[in-house]
């Protein structure tokens, strides 16, 4: 046994300077190859790799995953009219360079994810300080993160850092200026809504009006129309009124004249006072039957009677 005893040293020895030799890569690392002291290779597809024992060659493997930096507590912002917000953001990063981001934070990220803060902190504050409370809160947000990711990303660019992306999780207002936004919001909302109602007014007098305007428009047309019917029927009732009382004009005069009696003789009430020979009991004196060319029916005797008593009376 302590025959073979070197041996096994040499052997452990030797593998033991192997594995300093070899390394792996995995996907989600990139690794920079050193050689006294001075970057000589970097390796960003995963796999099994080969170098030199240290102290000729050592590695630093770098985590090339997407990133997030979330600020611990929001940062206040001024806006144009000197009213503080409440900005809570995150932002998405990952290792674009290797060896320009191990030259400028080294193999921690603790300094990569300081600058950035401070770099989208100045980003937030150029962006907002030119703009109203309005405009932030809802009229221009994505506007504002677009511009705060493209300064990022232009500024971390340099630094081997790539900006995915830039979002502005929360806006609030500062304590000492919520009642009065709120106050502010309160009536543009009110007057917003007194707009409406008047508009709405104003439509709906129109529309009746236009309405009221139809119907006495149609209402007209009808009765015009009504008229020039009624007209026309009136005119041909004439004609042919005038056509069959010419072909008998004593038949007519006889007809109209028992109109005239039914007329005066409505009411049992009804008193006339004339004379038996007046025009009016023209018919009822005549004893021939005859009107004219048409043959009458003569009053009953007792009619006739009574009839010359009442004259008489009279």
């Amino acid at each position: 046994m302590q025959r073979f005893l070197p041996v096994l040293i040499v052997v452990a020895i030797v593998l033991a300077i192997l594995s300093t030799c070899v390394f792996i890569v995995r996907e989600r690392d990139a690794a920079l190859v050193f050689a006294l002291g001075e970057v000589k290779e970097t390796i960003t597809e995963p796999g099994l790799y080969f170098k030199l024992p240290p102290p000729f060659q050592n590695v630093v493997l770098l985590d090339k995953r997407l990133q997030t930096i979330e600020a611990n507590d929001p940062e206040r912002i001024q806006t144009a009219e000197k009213k503080n917000l409440l900005i809570d953001s995150y932002v998405k990063w990952r290792i674009s360079d290797p060896r320009q981001f191990y030259v400028t934070f080294g193999a921690s990220d603790r300094g990569a994810v300081e600058r950035l803060s401070a770099q989208i902190r100045d980003a937030l504050n150029a962006a907002v300080n030119v703009r109203t409370v309005k405009e932030v809160v809802s009229n221009q947000r994505d506007q504002i993160m677009l511009e705060v990711r493209e300064s990022v990303e232009e500024r971390a660019k340099p630094l081997g850092v790539d900006v995915v992306d830039v979002r502005l999780r929360r806006i609030d207002f500062a304590p000492e200026i919520s009642e009065s936004v709120y106050r502010r919001m309160e009536a543009e909302r009110k007057q917003e809504a007194n707009r409406l109602r008047a508009t709405g007014a104003a439509e709906s007098e129109r529309i009746r009006a236009e309405a009221d305007r139809e119907r006495e428009e149609l209402l007209a047309e009808a009765f015009s129309e009504a008229e020039s019917v009624r007209g026309e029927g009136d005119a041909e009732a004439a004609a042919i009124y005038a056509e069959a009382f010419s072909e008998h004009p004593e038949f007519y005069r006889f007809y109209r004249s028992l109109d005239a009696y039914e007329t005066a003789f409505d009411s049992e009430s009804d008193v006339l006072v004339i004379g038996p020979d007046s025009e009016f009991f023209r018919y009822w004196k005549q004893t021939d039957g005859k009107v004219g060319d048409l043959p009458l029916t003569p009053l009953p005797v007792d009619a006739q009677q009574g009839n010359e008593a009442q004259s008489s009376t009279d």
